[in-house]
């Protein structure tokens, strides 16, 4: 598979949150606004590309026995850069995100493509996959985040965008929001699919 087919499936036919439905967790948590969801989408494809190159360059001198702690220990190192560049260059953001960044190490999206393609793959390959998977994470996570924070704000990345009569539906922004989101979003790629598959 060409770089652009491994870019391209992460976007849409392996996306993470809407076919694959990992990561799940910081998806619904930090998406109560377009600004908190770039930050972690830009995160996650940090740790995501910095994790993947490695452990696909080191793939043939890591042994069976100590894959997966191995494959923490790189992906713990990206996310303690992340985390730290963050807190010193974007507090305010590094606060409204808190541990969802350095739960990144634990995240299902980086350690399935750690055991499932960056060590079975070349570099070239595990960047593409990188970037494709943290591409759709960043766009699941906006699309998420613009649409919570449309209708339980009426604002987009902090500007009122709706007219100053519109009464936002503050549910959007709270928990059952999310979920709400989340559930529409998922039966809509849901029939995106199957109307393009027939």
């Amino acid at each position: 598979m060409g770089f652009g087919a491994e870019f391209y499936k992460g976007i849409f036919k392996e996306n993470p949150s809407f076919r694959l439905v990992l990561g799940i967790c910081p998806t619904l948590a930090v998406t109560t606004s377009v600004e908190n969801a770039i930050g972690m989408g830009l995160a996650a494809t940090f740790v995501l590309l910095g994790s993947n190159i490695f452990i696909a360059l080191l793939r043939n001198f890591i042994p069976d026995k100590v894959r997966i702690p191995s494959f923490i220990v790189i992906i713990s190192t990206f996310v303690t850069i992340t985390d730290l560049v963050m807190a010193a260059y974007a507090p305010d953001l590094h606060n409204a995100l808190g541990i969802f960044i350095p739960l990144i190490v634990v995240n299902c999206i980086i350690m399935g493509r750690a055991e499932a393609f960056a060590s079975k793959s070349s570099t070239g390959a595990s960047i593409a996959d990188a970037f494709g998977m943290g591409t759709g994470f960043t766009l699941a996570l906006i699309l998420i985040g613009s649409s919570r924070e449309l209708i339980g704000n009426g604002t987009l990345l902090g500007f009122p965008i709706l007219f100053s009569s519109f009464k936002p539906a503050v549910i959007m922004i709270l928990p059952p929001g999310a979920f709400l989101t989340m559930g529409l979003l998922l039966g809509l790629f849901n029939y995106i699919s199957r109307k393009r598959s027939s």
